[in-house]
């Protein structure tokens, strides 16, 4: 019971309705408890002495104990059930608040569909056995306690005998507990993979097909089908193991009850009326523990769930705010940036960037080139607060960025990713993200600075056009530039530009480098990419490799000494500078 007392805090506010839950439920068994004695009554007072004018009153008798148990069922069920759903509703806010401010650390190794799954499926087992099977469970107990009672009033030495393999259908019961919980923690760890799969198939439908893949993917998930699978079987076997010994050992106290009871009766030390509200309430006693295994069954399920939920909610924040930590106002930032001596490393892995140590003033243009893993994205991330540096520190107009809220530091930092992602939503909705009281006229600002208002233009519903998930219908190369729009139109002191314009054309690159040199104007702008006509204009251009910085400098010192800077601007520009030389030589 450790993981639903750790989720009591999402329930606490309504523990009033589990409290009308179990009583109205105790009470509808107690009320039970009426029809053996009503049973007994018929046969020892009206069909033996032939009484049968009483008939119409005992069936009467049956009608309201059954009206009023029914009306407290409901009353259980009602109460359970808003319970149930309140319960839900808090947990899966509460998750999803989580999710949103979990550091990049834990998105770096989570599952989309992995999280799916937990808020899903299992936020359902927890709701359903705190709504219903919690109080099932107890009512487990209040049965045998009230039925005991009841058979220890009618005959007590008829009681001891019947209920003697009680405590081994118990037994049977809670070792069925311990071995089913570790299954099905294990098929919940296989659905996760499952649906896993099914996502990342899904989303990546395109690479699948254009690579030919389909049959691969097949297989793949047939083996997390077939793990699923099998863990099912192993599940349903444990059941098949248990619950026929379970109902061997309730037949045995029926055969005890008939054998005992049948001969008490004969040497007239019981009347047939005891007998028969005997064997009513001995099934009384036998079904809710018979009936263990089921209710330990949704226990464990949920108990399952329960430890899965809580990974998330108590899930360690990497990046967060210090206690006195201080809000970032637009009007109060110049933007000087200053990376003293960082050093930062994913995980235990070998420092992504080491030492690294530069400033930009305010207003001014760093560019960063180098090759794939040399740590340009990571000063990026860094600079947002992504992930903490491990050593050295950031500073933003001379103060520790770790001095500021996460939230107003990042306010003031406008990014646009190499990876474009966009919202199954309208074009206008995604270039207005987050901000709120946003004009169209500024919208369509934004757009033509980043030369996309003329594709938007041209489209069925101009602005208003919806795009599929993640952008689907939309070329990179605009996507791109609705990802740029979005970023303009933020209005930041900081613009990152991790790679931006590398899905479109030359051409359109320099369009929007046009734009660019707008909206640059009073910002400090950081710029990734991986051509030189996107840097050379900046104000220092820092080259890097493997998380060093190899040069540092404007376009023009750079490509003036021999250098990585140098050898890539040759690359580059080849076709140019071969024709250049042509037309000295010439």
């Amino acid at each position: 019971m450790d993981v639903l007392r750790q989720l009591r805090g999402f329930y606490r506010e309504k523990l009033h309705l589990l409290i009308l839950s179990i009583v109205a439920l105790a009470a509808a068994t107690a009320v039970g408890l009426i029809t053996p004695n009503l049973l007994r009554r018929l046969i020892d007072d009206v069909i033996v002495p032939m009484k049968f004018e009483e008939v119409p009153v005992l069936a009467v008798s049956v009608l309201a104990v059954v009206f009023v148990k029914a009306c407290l069922q409901f009353a259980h069920g009602f109460w359970g059930g808003r319970l149930g759903n309140y319960l839900a509703y808090r947990l899966r806010n509460a998750c999803y608040e989580k999710l949103q401010f979990l550091s990049f650390r834990y998105y770096d190794m989570a599952k989309t569909g992995d999280l799916m799954s937990r808020l899903t499926g299992d936020l359902e087992a927890i709701r359903m056995f705190i709504g219903f099977g919690f109080a099932q469970l107890l009512n487990v107990f209040f049965m045998v306690f009230f039925g005991s009672i009841m058979m220890f009033t009618i005959n007590w030495q008829l009681t001891l005998v019947t209920l003697i393999t009680m405590p081994f259908l118990a037994a049977v019961a809670f070792r069925f507990e311990s071995q089913i919980h570790p299954a099905f923690q294990e098929m919940r760890l296989a659905l996760s993979s499952l649906t896993t799969a099914v996502q990342e198939n899904v989303t990546g439908v395109r690479t699948v097909k254009s690579f030919a893949r389909e049959a691969y993917e097949v297989e793949k998930f047939s083996h997390r089908n077939e793990r699923y699978k099998n863990n099912q079987i192993f599940a349903a076997e444990l059941w098949s193991k248990f619950f026929p010994a379970m109902e061997l050992l309730a037949s045995v106290s029926v055969a005890i009850l008939l054998g005992v009871g049948g001969t008490l009766v004969i040497k007239d030390h019981m009347s047939l009326g005891e007998l028969v509200a005997f064997f009513s309430l001995i099934w009384y006693i036998i079904g809710p523990v018979w009936g263990l295994g089921f209710h330990i069954n949704n226990y464990t399920q949920s108990k399952a769930s329960g430890e899965r939920v809580l990974e998330v909610l108590n899930q360690r924040v990497d990046v967060k705010d210090k206690e006195d930590a201080h809000e970032l106002e637009g009007t109060e930032i110049k933007g000087d940036i200053a990376f003293n001596h960082v050093t930062f490393a994913y995980g235990n892995k070998m420092p992504a960037v080491t030492d690294i140590h530069f400033e930009a003033k305010s207003g001014a243009v760093i560019g960063f080139l180098g090759g794939t893993g040399s740590g340009k994205s990571t000063i990026t991330q860094l600079m947002m607060r992504a992930y903490d540096v491990n050593q050295g520190s950031i500073t933003l107009d001379g103060t520790d960025i770790r001095e500021y809220s996460v939230r107003s530091l990042r306010s003031q930092i406008a990014t646009v990713f190499q990876e474009t992602f966009l919202f199954s939503s309208s074009i206008r909705n995604n270039i207005s993200y987050g901000i709120k009281d946003v004009t169209m006229e500024e919208i369509i600002r934004a757009a033509q600075l980043a030369k996309a208002h003329d594709f938007i233009m041209e489209m069925s519903e101009g602005y208003d056009t919806v795009v599929g998930e993640r952008g689907m219908g939309l070329s990179g190369g605009q996507k791109q530039r609705i990802a740029i729009a979005r970023a303009l139109l933020k209005n930041p002191r900081i613009l990152i530009l991790d790679d931006a314009t590398s899905a479109v054309d030359m051409e359109t690159e320099h369009e929007i480098q046009a734009g660019f040199q707008e909206v640059m104007r009073g910002r400090t702008t950081l710029i990734i990419a991986h051509r030189i006509s996107s840097l050379r204009h900046a104000d220092q251009i820092i080259v890097m490799n493997e998380g060093h910085v190899l040069q540092q400098g404007t376009h023009k010192e750079l490509i003036e000494i021999p250098g990585p800077y140098r050898d890539v601007y040759r690359i580059q520009y080849a076709d140019y500078l071969a024709r250049a030389t042509g037309r000295e030589e010439a």
